[in-house]
């Protein structure tokens, strides 16, 4: 293999760079890399890997484009609504650089499929924003024995890492057990700034080319961490490989991929986790709302920002943060103790928290609406605002 005419000046500003050249620029090219994820993370990702040559480009992500993914996904444009995103990011790439070999997969990424689909490519990029998939990821990669390029962004924060490299830790050795599904956020629930996810990527991108090209100092054993609020970057040295890790320890118990949204109690969707904390008779559906006539209090646990978007008639605005820190106004749960309650979220997630620990701390008696403003938009008020 060796490099036309037309990569040498294409690339010509890369392979001019200090321990790199033209054999690590061939390096590159015979190089294979699935990204899963073509979101916030992903793109950039995607862009950055393929604007420096990198020969095969595995792209896997089951959604389509929606309007609310344009602000950080930037290879998605208006016309690519509800659009498959790995079919926008592959046309986008091709446009831009008709050498790299790009391979599409709309899936959604599971126990069945992952070790057939990932055996293929040398490094493995999670892009993804939801915990089953990071452990399904981790899992088989180690299988494989793939290094994994792990990155996250939420708000205004990021976190980078690379797992299973060079004898370092995999995601389990530091992260055993899956945190309580209900502690669980994502861009979706929290928010995101797009120059987080950008900057983030960028790091990742990074971290492929430095272990394609064997250069020295891959995050591995390391947990860099940036915050955007205070510009500030913090280097974390991480525990080693566990030798007891049940996945990549010295006696492994973990020899095959296993039930990842079972183990980890959520939903490997990243849009809507779907929550099951409350039984059928605590909850209520939203017509079931729409036509209450009983006197009630709606509490809607969102976020003040979110609030002022939107909020069904009458609705008082307690955000869970609050509600988890202990700080409710007293004079509001004494008003709880002489009216039905109704919760509301976005999603009916957090109303379910909400709800339970009201329940559970004051022996409030409460419902909260299932499916949440999401719900309400989709069957009962088509003009209602959504996000």
């Amino acid at each position: 293999m060796a490099l036309s005419n037309e990569e040498i000046k294409r690339y010509s500003r890369q392979i001019i760079v200090p321990n790199i050249g033209v054999k690590g620029q061939l390096k590159l090219k015979e190089s294979k890399v699935i990204v899963i994820g073509a979101g916030g993370l992903g793109c950039p990702v995607i862009s950055q890997l393929s604007g420096a040559g990198i020969g095969t480009i595995g792209i896997l992500d089951y959604d389509t484009v929606d309007l609310t993914n344009l602000h950080r996904q930037l290879l998605h444009t208006v016309n690519d609504i509800n659009c498959e995103k790995v079919k926008s990011v592959e046309r986008n790439i091709k446009e831009r650089n008709p050498n790299v070999n790009v391979i599409t997969y709309n899936v959604l990424l599971n126990s069945s499929n992952a070790l057939n689909i990932l055996s293929s490519y040398d490094i493995v990029v999670d892009a993804t924003d939801n915990v089953p998939t990071r452990f399904l990821l981790n899992d088989a990669c180690v299988l494989l024995k793939k290094p994994l390029v792990s990155g996250s962004a939420l708000q205004l924060e990021g976190q980078i890492t690379v797992y299973n490299y060079n004898k370092g830790p995999c995601y389990r050795c530091i992260f055993p057990k899956p945190p309580p599904a209900e502690t669980i956020q994502n861009c979706s629930d929290a928010g995101v700034i797009s120059p987080v996810t950008s900057l983030i990527a960028s790091l990742q991108s990074m971290e492929v080319l430095k272990i394609i090209l064997n250069h020295d100092n891959v995050l591995t054993e390391k947990l860099l961490i940036y915050d955007a609020a205070d510009v500030s970057f913090r280097k974390i040295k991480l525990r080693g490989r566990n030798p007891s890790c049940e996945v990549c320890g010295d006696n492994p118990t973990i020899k095959e991929l296993i039930d990842y949204e079972q183990f980890c109690g959520t939903c490997a969707e990243d849009k809507n986790p779907n929550l099951k904390i409350l039984k059928h008779d605590q909850r209520m559906t939203v017509q079931e709302y729409a036509n209450m006539k009983e006197e009630h209090l709606l509490i809607d646990v969102r976020s003040p920002n979110e609030f002022e978007i939107c909020h069904l008639k009458d609705a008082i605005n307690l955000p869970i943060k609050t509600i988890q820190s202990g700080k409710t106004d007293v004079k509001l749960v004494n008003d709880m103790k002489l009216k039905q309650v109704i919760f509301v979220c976005r999603r009916g997630n957090d109303s379910q928290i909400a709800s339970k620990y009201f329940s559970e701390k004051f022996n409030i008696q409460s419902k909260d609406i299932i499916g949440g403003l999401y719900e309400w938009n989709n069957s009962i008020d088509k003009e209602f605002p959504i996000y």
